[in-house]
């Protein structure tokens, strides 16, 4: 199991559009196989940084996941939302084990 934290920094003016597309953006990628979980959440004391936390099967889910139609016009929808480059951290998955996904 790969977890990646993606961590997004959107303008003030762009937080209820990046919601949207972002919230779109997880319907879809959560019906993929190689996804196990596909979490957005926003920070209680800065409304312009959310964090994407997804959890990938396999080592090729991710490059798949960016392959999909519902990630691409996520992508192309966001980037002028942002008030910095989104940044992403991988992790290992420790616990639950990666059967309980």
């Amino acid at each position: 199991m790969l977890v990646v934290h993606v961590h997004v920094h959107v303008k003030p003016e762009s937080i209820e559009a990046f919601k949207q597309a972002t919230i779109a953006n997880a319907r879809e990628s959560i019906k993929e196989p190689g996804i196990a979980r596909f979490d957005c959440v926003q920070q209680q004391d800065d409304p312009t940084r959310f964090v994407l936390v997804e959890a990938y099967r396999t080592p090729q889910a991710p490059a798949d996941h960016k392959e999909t139609a519902h990630y691409q016009m996520w992508r192309d929808a966001v980037a002028p939302m942002m008030a910095e480059p989104r940044t992403s951290v991988k992790f290992a998955n420790l616990f639950p084990e990666d059967a309980a996904w």
